[in-house]
């Protein structure tokens, strides 16, 4: 066998063993939802990998929440919460051979770190029960935009806020002997790279917009404009500070896939339609630093 022959025959080889076919169920929220739109795509744009992927998600859910359906579920036997209220959540940990399994907090509680137990340790003892060979990973989770109302009720900024997450997270997947999916962490790369900042805009600013205008969203991967009709039938700018945009769905999708699948982001091929080829690299270069710095000793 010639020399080039063996290094590609050792090439595919190598292919063949880091494909993975993964089964994920989220126990989450919409900052796991917001996977949706781009990590199917970009895990088959990977060739040998493939993904089913789903979602025992609910808006907003905490931890304690989520404690509080299942403990429902478990009292009252023909009660269905889950899945639109098609199944019980013991049903879907049953209903395949889940390779990942992932819980988060709530946004809002996540930089709380007295929030965080007993309810997760309580649904991870629930998953191992019903799913047994799954692994169990925490998504850490992202600071909002620096304009959301919360920041300002609760006294801090962004950068606060996602200081506190990270040390609840820490502490969390410290104390569970748990990776971390770091999203929140990308995201703060992703803030720190770019070279245009977001800068909240003024009323007057936002008055001087006429429908279906929209200002920019440069700056962030957090946060997105919108019309909406007030109550007075009138037209009216608001903006959602809390959930990734599309160029942000696609970063988290990509740090997905680095953790998950163990191979670097740099090999996604897909971009999403309304990003640049530039733009995406960018993000799978910050995925991969992000999976590196974290380690799976968090």
């Amino acid at each position: 066998m010639s020399k080039k022959i063996f290094i590609a025959f050792l090439f595919i080889n190598a292919a063949i063993v880091s494909a993975r076919d993964l089964s994920v169920l989220t126990i989450g929220n919409s900052f796991s939802q917001s996977l949706d739109p781009y990590f199917k795509k970009v895990v088959s744009s990977v060739p040998g990998n493939t993904l089913h992927l789903e979602f025992a998600n609910f808006g907003g859910c905490e931890l304690k929440r989520h404690w509080a359906y299942i403990s429902k579920e478990e009292s009252e036997p023909g009660l269905k919460i889950y899945d639109k209220g098609k199944r019980r959540l013991e049903e879907i940990l049953k209903s395949r051979k889940w390779d990942i399994v992932t819980i988060q907090q709530a946004s809002h509680e996540s930089w709380m770190p007295e929030s965080y137990q007993p309810y997760a340790k309580k649904i991870y003892d629930y998953v191992k029960k019903h799913a047994p060979n799954a692994k169990v990973m925490i998504q850490q989770t992202w600071s909002y935009r620096a304009d959301s109302p919360r920041l300002a009720k609760w006294g801090f900024d962004n950068a606060e806020m996602f200081d506190r997450l990270k040390k609840a997270y820490a502490k969390l997947a410290a104390e569970m002997g748990l990776e971390q999916i770091p999203t929140g962490y990308a995201v703060e790369l992703a803030r720190a790279a770019n070279p245009v900042k977001f800068k909240i805009p003024t009323d007057v600013e936002l008055a001087s917009y006429r429908y279906p205008d929209l200002p920019r969203q440069s700056g962030d991967i957090v946060g997105k404009s919108f019309w909406k009709k007030g109550k007075d039938g009138s037209m009216k700018i608001t903006a959602d500070c809390i959930h990734l945009n599309s160029y942000g769905n696609y970063l988290q999708a990509c740090v997905w896939f680095a953790s998950l699948y163990g191979e670097p982001a740099a090999k996604i091929s897909f971009v999403p339609d309304n990003m640049s080829e530039a733009d995406a690299k960018h993000f799978r270069e910050i995925a991969d630093k992000a999976v590196s710095d974290m380690g799976p000793k968090n």
